[in-house]
């Protein structure tokens, strides 16, 4: 028979079990929203775009000139090896690799150097050119490269008259730097607001000590505040790495006014135009294909970006 004194420290046991089930139950309610949402946008449609890659439409009838409806047939890995052997695949993510090689470092830069100058008493409405230079992000991808198509059009630019005879921003040599810097333009704003997160977060402790110590503005920043933000640049490059490898809004509307680059120009491009049917072979299977290989090349880049950056660090 259980006495008082041994009930009562169960009570508290209880209430305190009680407590920590409805604790978990509410954070699961909240999580609720963003992991359907999750599920639904990401892993549903990663699952598909796998299960594709070892499929392909083919032709139900027979004879010699088929016949019948496209049926999807389990080929293994047969989409695979064809994307890995597909040269102009290759070829286009030698363009996209080079692009990024001086693309990103130009706009991490660029943009660090915006969010070190907010961050500073040199700016006196921070709000407004903070949002100044947020704004090129929130123009849709397609209409920021339809912009800066017309402004390299020597036809209808209204700069070029400016610049020197034969200044071409669509030749074969220039393009790319072209779309580096609509690239640049678009992007610089958000991974500023990336690194102004990270330098606000800095305690200014930290300036104040180095400043009785005799450090100016200038030895502050290079100092304590760029150190600090490593983090922050980690994160925007990796960003930027996989964004770059789904180059895709420049090239294509580039695309529509230089023929020369053919449907072919970046990966993405590839991809598209393969699930569109503009190149052979089309369809999903080759499609979800170049976009696996796309997908582990760009996880291959991100990781080696970290081991080198951890190994720097250390």
């Amino acid at each position: 028979m259980t006495t008082t004194a041994e009930a009562a420290p169960r009570r508290p046991r209880m209430k305190k079990g009680f407590r920590a089930r409805q604790e978990a139950r509410n954070g699961w309610l909240f999580m609720a929203p963003f992991s359907l949402l999750f599920i639904l946008v990401f892993l549903v449609p990663l699952i598909i775009s796998v299960r594709s890659a070892f499929f392909s439409q083919v032709s139900s009838g027979g004879g010699l000139f088929g016949g019948g409806e496209a049926v999807d047939t389990f080929v293994g890995f047969d989409n695979l090896a064809a994307a890995a052997s597909n040269e102009a695949f290759w070829l286009g993510m030698a363009r996209v690799v080079g692009y990024a090689a001086f693309q990103i470092p130009v706009m991490i830069i660029a943009a660090l150097a915006l969010a070190l100058l907010l961050d500073s008493f040199l700016v006196r409405r921070p709000a407004f050119f903070r949002l100044s230079f947020f704004l090129p992000f929130a123009i849709p991808g397609v209409i920021a490269a339809m912009i800066w198509l017309y402004m390299y059009t020597p036809e209808v630019s209204p700069f070029m008259p400016f610049l020197p005879e034969g200044t071409d921003f669509m030749a074969p040599g220039t393009i790319l730097a072209s779309m580096a810097n609509m690239t640049t333009w678009t992007y610089t704003g958000y991974n500023m607001l990336i690194f102004l997160a990270a330098l606000q977060s800095i305690p200014h402790e930290l300036y104040e000590a180095a400043r009785l110590d005799g450090a100016n503005g200038l030895q502050i920043s290079m100092k304590i505040k760029v150190p600090m933000v490593r983090g922050a640049a980690l994160l925007a490059v990796l960003l930027s790495i996989i964004g770059t490898i789904q180059l895709f809004n420049e090239p294509m509307i580039m695309q529509g006014a230089n023929r020369w680059m053919g449907l072919d120009y970046t990966p993405m491009m590839l991809t598209y135009n393969s699930m569109m049917g503009q190149i052979s072979p089309s369809g999903s299977g080759p499609a979800s294909a170049y976009s696996l290989l796309m997908a582990v090349i760009a996880g291959a880049l991100a990781v080696v970006y970290a081991l080198l950056q951890r190994k720097k660090a250390n």
